[in-house]
């Protein structure tokens, strides 16, 4: 049997580290989950591994410490803040798992996909969120962070739980770390447009994440359309909070976009920032058949 032992009460450090391994650490898939008080080994074995490999095998169990115990994956004995126990279970991961050797395309995203992911959990695991952007403002509660700390409040001593539902978050965003790198790529490769609102920028992608990623970037006007169903996407940046300046209305490309391709479903959101033209939510919308530079040209008369 194969063991993983961490330390009660796990926080990201622990779960991310018990994620890594099982995985992405070949043979560890299925490997139980054991829990000691935070410094602990299992059963209070000493750490006698002369090779300093994290596999150690007790009482003919194959088992491995991370976050605690002070074996090769347990952070504890260094000051170094640019290590935690889920970096040194990411740097075993690597060396053990030959998909990380490999330099195909998707390996690549997959590694830099991690290597985010892990930059967060080191940032998190040394308080380092207490420098981030507006560090008390509430939308912070509303992270991964927040939500770990309300499940202990609200089902305490349940330490699989945690790490079950910790698992299934870092999946997720394993996944959107991933979409976000392949997003970052489309997005080098936009068609920019001046308007007399600022910049603007198009894509004929099927990566959807380019718009709320452009957005966030300072583009204006995001117009992407997908070059699979056909389906166009518009959307205008948000008005501030408070703010007396006036945003961008659509109205008129919506006007201009129903006479040329009169054939279209065309839907203009109240908010008058964000026009669509078909949806996988109505599939009875019917797609455009103008291309995406005639679509940039109507938007640039703005």
């Amino acid at each position: 049997m194969k063991l993983i032992v961490t330390h009660a009460s796990p926080d990201w450090d622990a779960i991310t580290s018990v994620w890594l391994l099982k995985r992405f650490l070949p043979g560890w898939e299925i490997a139980k989950v054991g829990f000691v008080p935070a410094g602990s080994r299992y059963r209070n074995i000493q750490f006698e591994n002369k090779n300093n490999d994290p596999v150690e095998v007790i009482d003919e169990e194959e088992i491995i410490h991370t976050d605690t115990g002070l074996g090769p994956l347990d952070h504890h004995q260094t000051s170094d803040k640019n290590t935690c126990a889920a970096s040194l279970c990411w740097d075993y991961v690597k060396k053990e798992n030959e998909e990380f050797n490999n330099p195909s395309e998707k390996t690549k995203d997959r590694t830099e996909a991690l290597n985010r992911l892990i930059s967060i959990v080191v940032d998190i695991d040394h308080f380092g969120e207490v420098f981030w952007a507006n560090p008390a403002a509430d939308y912070h509660e509303f992270s991964l962070l927040g939500l770990l700390e309300g499940i202990k409040m609200a089902r305490p001593n349940q330490d699989q739980f945690y790490i079950d539902f910790g698992m299934e978050c870092l999946d997720a965003e394993f996944h959107n770390f991933e979409n976000r790198i392949w997003a970052e790529r489309e997005i080098k490769k936009g068609m920019e447009f001046d308007t007399s609102f600022g910049l603007g920028i198009a894509f004929e992608t099927l990566n959807d994440t380019v718009i709320k990623l452009s957005q966030k970037m300072g583009y204006v006007i995001v117009i992407r359309k997908d070059p699979r169903k056909g389906y166009v996407r518009i959307k205008t940046r948000p008005e501030e909070k408070d703010s007396d300046k006036k945003g961008i209305d659509l109205t008129s490309v919506y006007e201009k976009l129903k006479e040329m391709d009169p054939k279209a479903t065309w839907f203009l959101h109240v908010s008058k920032k964000m026009l669509l033209n078909g949806t996988p939510k109505n599939p009875k919308m019917i797609p455009s058949i103008l291309s995406l530079q005639e679509i940039v040209n109507v938007v640039k008369s703005l």
